[in-house]
């Protein structure tokens, strides 16, 4: 008997190379005044092999949790969103690809002239559903129907002038895991995306300890909490850890020192 499983992406799958759709840009920035339009071109890609794809266009809200992952909801649920603002052209909401055809998509946002509310930023996802599901196997050998949604974010607001902000509010060390937790909020009005990059010395022999950096992204009043993975064993001994956020230029960068004894 065959299931049916959707996968959801927001950048690109493909199940074992059958289907798969891409769209590109994955975020839309705006910027735009209440009452006043402004569109952008999301392109959609077909990168199925042999598969024709029925797409259809639709629109929900999603947020971030505190480890930073997506959090999906019906659209208009949360208080940022602006869903109801986000419009398509009649005949894009229902289309069909064949393999390796793309098509562009014009996304438009049209922000209320009175405002419901006070916030100074908005979000919403655009979905790219397949609507006629296609034969695979999954892990097991057995029949499935595969569908697959894809999910583009669109952020907007009134004014890109907001002053950014991130504060960094804890960062320990957990021997046990081998991690640096940190903590940290962004307490600006507009979302903010940076690198956080980190520097682990040895304090008798001076040795460095490679850190990969990471990429993150929050929304207006996120608290994030994180790992950052030390994969070098560590000798035992005194150590030195700094933590740098960079979301910005040279004059937007958020800094923390700890030091930790590793047994």
């Amino acid at each position: 008997m065959n299931k049916l499983v959707l996968l959801f992406c927001f950048l690109i799958f493909q199940a074992h190379a059958q289907t798969g759709i891409s769209v590109s840009p994955p975020r839309i920035y705006f910027e735009s005044k209440p009452g006043t339009s402004s569109t952008q071109k999301v392109t959609v890609t077909n990168v199925s092999l042999k598969n024709t794809l029925d797409l259809a266009v639709s629109l929900g809200d999603w947020e971030y949790d505190e480890k930073g992952e997506n959090m999906m909801y019906p659209s208009n649920t949360l208080k940022n969103s602006c869903a109801s603002w986000i419009s398509v052209k009649n005949n894009d909401n229902y289309f069909t690809l064949a393999p390796g055809e793309r098509k562009e998509l014009e996304v438009t946002i049209t922000p209320v002239k009175i405002a419901n509310d006070t916030l100074p930023t908005h979000t919403a996802v655009l979905y790219v559903s397949q609507m006629n599901p296609v034969d695979d196997y999954d892990s097991k050998g057995a029949n499935i129907k595969v569908s697959i949604r894809s999910g583009i974010k669109v952020f907007h607001t009134f004014s890109n002038s907001l002053t950014k902000k991130i504060e960094i509010e804890d960062l320990k060390f957990d021997q046990s895991a081998n991690n640096l937790n940190l903590k940290f909020k962004n307490e600006s009005q507009i979302w903010v995306d940076g690198k956080i990059s980190t520097e682990i010395i040895n304090v008798k022999t001076g040795k460095k300890v490679v850190v990969n950096d990471i990429v993150f992204y929050t929304l207006p009043g996120n608290l994030r909490k994180l790992s950052i993975p030390v994969t070098e064993t560590l000798e035992k001994g005194s150590y030195n850890a700094s933590v740098i956020i960079d979301y910005g230029d040279s004059s937007q960068l958020e800094m923390a020192e700890l030091n930790f004894n590793y047994e």
